[in-house]
């Protein structure tokens, strides 16, 4: 038996009218985040490894201990010598110091973030006022 062609056009219609209705809208699209922002969220845990390479060998990096090289100031003192903002331009830029036994070191965006990230949870951990 063969369907009228009126029949046949109005089932394609339905059909595509419920395929239709059944498509999930697109989801918006992302703000991109600036270009300067981290890539990931920081995180303190891996701001912690970083330093443990980089800098325990002459740093205190704990919330106690002295420092193994004894003009390197502990890792908990440095925010009260120098803004946490310079210090996240020094990463970036490079660090010098003073002296010639302190090597450069470079950072990405994202390892400022976590260093800073870990040097903060230094304040938590010790409990210092006005520590988030």
């Amino acid at each position: 038996m063969r369907l009228p062609t009126p029949l046949i056009m109005l089932a394609v219609v339905a059909a595509v009218a419920v395929i239709g209705m059944a498509r999930q809208p697109p989801a918006p699209a992302a703000e991109a985040p600036p270009a300067d922002a981290p890539a990931v969220i920081p995180s303190a845990e891996r701001g912690h490894a970083l330093v443990l390479r980089d800098c325990a060998a002459c740093h205190a990096v704990e919330t106690t201990g002295a420092s193994g090289y004894s003009p390197a100031p502990p890792f908990r003192t440095l925010k009260d010598k120098y803004p946490l903002d310079s210090l996240e331009e020094a990463l970036a830029e490079g660090i010098l110091s003073g002296h010639p036994a302190m090597p450069e070191y470079e950072y990405a965006p994202d390892e400022i973030a976590d260093i800073i990230a870990w040097m903060k949870s230094l304040d938590v951990a010790r409990g210092a006022p006005g520590a988030t």
